[in-house]
């Protein structure tokens, strides 16, 4: 890589090494998720579409089977407190990273807001519950209250309409510190248990070097990037993150995109000889347009009116050509059946149309369904 990179350049090695160039061949849902830097979970069928998309063969069982049987993919809280799939393997490294963060700002009153000692006791509390457990969210709130006490019960917390007891401030804290993390589904309804049972003896790994080598797994599925860049994708204060990049800087190699200057590992800085190419079909919160970055580049012009939500990536599902975000899809799924509307920004050649009809075909396979194709306006709005 030159002092100077292209978007071209820069599209063209994300591409390849999120396997969205070509599917990983050989590659278990484990290391494609490895490869994406953890895989956005909120909606499960978007987590098993992001994943397959990436495999040369496979759906959404050989997922499920990585997370609940093989447990070489674990479902936890990841960057940002989001729900995320991430490898068993990295999991010391992710835990280590995520609970040495700094504290943002709290939201809630000083009245409502857990102490630090509480939450500590908050977390002893969540993990001696789910040790050996798998419980539902209310069978987890009865046993950390009376571990902990009653005051961690008081319904205190304001969400979604109603209020939430004092300790599910915790969670993610919980689930960062290597606490507990999301047990299979019982019916509909969620619950929690212990990493232990994915990672016997696991213990999460020490602060300072699980940063430093999250920062490396970023920067080589993301880079180059900026420390304001990474903080964004951490949910993390942008002066911590550029005086993390500077302690590593021995580490690190500084080149320009776009007349910014970004980083990535040195030593790494290689790009594809070829031009990005090939149409891609990305579900809700796919890491490559989440953790993409600059937002100007990857959504050019409309792309950035039609697919973005103030600024944050991942609530449209996104049509991507040439590494670059060039359309929107929804897919609407009855029984075996899914209907997949596609909205392109431009007119489509004849094979860049091929190379579509071959992606819906590919949805399908993976979420085993029959997929059908129109090509039209996307008129759902934004998830949530």
């Amino acid at each position: 890589m030159s002092d100077g990179v292209s978007w071209a350049a820069v599209s063209a090695r994300r591409l390849q090494r999120h396997g969205l160039a070509a599917p990983l061949a050989d590659a278990t849902p484990a290391e494609v998720a490895a490869r994406m830097c953890g895989t956005h979970a909120q909606i499960p069928s978007a987590a098993e579409l992001s994943i397959g998309l990436r495999l040369a063969t496979g759906t959404r069982a050989d997922v499920r089977a990585a997370l609940w049987d093989e447990r070489s993919l674990v479902k936890t809280f990841g960057p940002r407190g989001t729900v995320h799939l991430l490898p068993a393997a990295q999991l010391p490294m992710w835990t280590g990273a995520l609970s040495a963060l700094p504290m943002l700002p709290h939201s809630f009153a000083a009245d409502i807001r857990l102490s630090p000692e509480e939450t500590d006791a908050v977390v002893a509390a969540v993990a001696t519950a789910v040790d050996g457990a798998e419980l539902s969210i209310d069978e987890l709130s009865d046993a950390v209250v009376d571990i902990a006490g009653p005051w961690a019960g008081e319904r205190v917390m304001p969400a979604f309409q109603e209020m939430w007891p004092r300790w599910r401030q915790a969670v993610t804290t919980a689930a960062h510190r290597g606490a507990v993390c999301f047990g299979p589904n019982r019916g509909r309804n969620v619950t929690y248990t212990s990493p232990r049972r994915w990672l016997p003896g696991f213990t999460p790994a020490d602060g300072r070097p699980a940063l430093a080598e999250l920062l490396r797994t970023y920067l080589h599925s993301y880079g180059p990037a900026t420390p304001a860049q990474f903080a964004r994708w951490l949910n993390a204060p942008r002066q911590w993150a550029t005086e993390l990049f500077d302690s590593l800087s021995g580490e690190l190699e500084r080149v320009q995109l776009a007349g910014t200057p970004a980083w990535v590992c040195a030593g790494d800085a290689a790009v594809p000889p070829a031009e990005p190419e090939g149409v891609r079909l990305l579900p809700y919160f796919d890491a490559y347009v989440v953790g993409g970055q600059p937002r100007e580049l990857l959504y050019p012009g409309r792309a950035a009116e039609r697919a973005l939500t103030g600024g944050q990536a991942g609530n449209v599902p996104v049509v991507l050509i040439d590494g670059t975000v060039s359309g929107v899809w929804h897919q609407r799924r009855s029984g075996r059946k899914i209907a997949v509307t596609v909205e392109p920004f431009g007119r489509l050649s004849a094979v860049r149309r091929r190379e579509l009809e071959e992606q819906v075909e590919r949805v399908g396979q993976i979420l085993e369904a029959e997929p059908t194709m129109t090509i039209g306006p996307v008129t759902v709005g934004p998830h949530a």
